[in-house]
């Protein structure tokens, strides 16, 4: 796909600097279509200095004269098999234009890393109906469906009790711990749509760079010794709607079935009551080969959001 800019229109890579008016076009744009920003400040400081993002390849700033009316990057992880694209603007020949820029971008990441192809994923609100139509046209089509799970908490939640057998580590303050949770991470996400595996030092320096997550927000189970599951949360919606988040949740497959997971998700729940949170937030992949959705419904939390993931097979020339 390709589109000319009109001749008063600009392009340049973003900047640290350029954070306040990226986030105030995420912010109108994402209002438009469900009502809220989404959003943060913070949210667009961590993405345009996340370690691996090339500014001066990988991300696009579109003006109409002074006016910031397009934004997008591109970010691949580890062998870069897969490749997320961000995109925003109000205007449909800006956004042509920057999936056109996106496109032939991972078409290059694509042969730099020995790949034939790579698939190009772009996160759509299954609200914004036009969108979801253009991207249709352009040949994308949907990979899966993403439901923004969250839980209200109006008083006290009372704390789980803990499985048999488990022994609970709260935090990964040194190396051992932090190596533990990624290798229950690669184990039990494996396969899973958009999951590509990382070296353990790009994963840790990109949760280094993240402004609402620090090292104590991890929470380990052992079993026999050996951690079997873990629970990742940031303070990723604490600012705009009082919530927790748990990015990432996972139980290797042999030590499934004995509620580990349930607990996880209780267990996090009292501590967000505790703390006097509103509420308790995730998202759940609905075509996620483990019945993930099934025990988030099962514990309380419900649907406040959909997001659909459109996905373009890219060639390579």
């Amino acid at each position: 796909m390709t589109a000319v800019l009109p001749d008063t229109y600009s392009v340049r890579p973003p900047a640290k600097e350029d954070a306040e008016a990226v986030f105030e076009l995420v912010a109108t744009c994402n209002t438009a279509v469900i009502g809220f920003a989404d959003f943060t400040l913070d949210d667009v400081v961590d993405e345009l200095t996340a370690p691996g993002f090339e500014p001066a390849t990988d991300g696009w700033l579109v003006f109409d004269g002074d006016h910031l009316t397009g934004f997008a990057t591109i970010y691949g992880k580890g062998d870069r098999r897969q490749l997320d694209a961000y995109v925003v603007t109000a205007e449909p020949i800006v956004e042509a234009y920057l999936l056109g820029e996106l496109t032939r971008r991972a078409a290059e990441i694509a042969a730099a890393y020995g790949h034939a192809s790579v698939p190009l994923d772009v996160g759509v609100y299954r609200a914004d109906q036009s969108r979801r139509a253009r991207l249709a046209e352009y040949g994308f089509v949907t990979g899966t469906t993403y439901h923004r799970m969250r839980i209200d908490h109006a008083g006290p939640v009372e704390a789980p009790a803990v499985p048999a057998g488990i022994t609970v580590r709260r935090g990964a303050p040194d190396e051992a711990g932090r190596r533990a949770a990624q290798d229950v991470l690669n184990s039990s996400f494996a396969g899973q749509f958009g999951f590509s595996p990382r070296t353990f030092e790009e994963w840790h320096a990109s949760h280094e760079n993240q402004s609402s997550f620090d090292w104590s927000q991890i929470t380990l189970l052992e079993l026999d010794g050996k951690v079997v599951a873990f629970r990742e949360c940031t303070d990723q919606f604490l600012e705009d709607e009082n919530c927790n988040y748990i990015g990432r949740l996972g139980v290797v497959a042999e030590a499934r079935g004995r509620g580990l997971a349930k607990f996880l998700l209780r267990d996090q729940f009292a501590l967000d009551a505790a703390a006097g949170l509103a509420g308790t937030i995730l998202h759940v992949d609905t075509n996620n080969p483990t019945p993930a959705l099934g025990l988030y419904l099962s514990v309380g939390m419900s649907a406040s959001l959909v997001i659909d993931v459109w996905r373009l097979q890219v060639e390579v020339a």
